[in-house]
């Protein structure tokens, strides 16, 4: 299987339905015309399985051993990525309302870590799972996402790849262009 090509990869979610057009409220508060449902590109097994080995190819020179994925959006691919690499893979979930190891998952000191996430719009949720992983012992020694909305301006401070590397514009919800703000906005998202 040939390396997926970014362009391939917004074939992928212009086919399925993924790539959304609007007004939507992005989960970090700002507004876009854009919104990428990534549950919809990965309902089909074979889509996980082509997205997966694409990021995978990319993140296997680290040498994690372990992948973790916040939960809900980072579920399907991180496990996937997981499975494709033959490593452990575990998720952080929200209790009151923040991001927390449970289940009895575990690290071990200094276990060599890979976060999976599939939108990265200012990287909240990767820092919050990376800041887990810190906390109970691990080492993040990558980053992996399906889509990366800042087109490289998040800086996590560890290596990273992106399936698609777009700069979307986003809007402060008391500065929103004309054509947004006569829109009803939409939060498809997870809350």
């Amino acid at each position: 299987m040939s390396p997926m090509t970014q362009a391939e990869v917004l074939q992928v979610f212009r086919e399925t339905g993924a790539l959304l057009e609007g007004h939507f409220i992005l989960r970090s508060g700002l507004h876009s015309r854009q919104f990428f449902q990534c549950a919809l590109a990965l309902q089909q097994m074979p889509v996980v399985e082509r997205l997966g080995a694409a990021m995978a190819a990319r993140l296997r020179g680290l040498g994690a051993t372990t992948v973790i994925a916040p939960a809900m959006g980072g579920l399907v691919i991180g496990q996937e990525v997981a499975r494709q690499l033959g490593l452990r893979f575990i998720f952080a979930e929200k209790e009151e309302g923040k991001l927390v190891l449970r289940r009895g998952f575990k690290l071990a000191a200094g276990e060599k870590t890979l976060v999976v996430e599939d939108v990265v719009t200012k990287g909240g949720r990767v820092q919050e799972t990376m800041d887990i992983v810190r906390a109970h012992g691990g080492e993040v020694v990558g980053v992996g996402m399906l889509v990366d909305r800042s087109n490289g301006g998040v800086d996590l401070g560890v290596p990273r790849v992106s399936l698609i590397a777009l700069q979307v514009e986003t809007f402060d919800p008391a500065q929103l262009p004309a054509d947004l703000a006569v829109l009803p906005a939409i939060k498809p998202g997870s809350k």
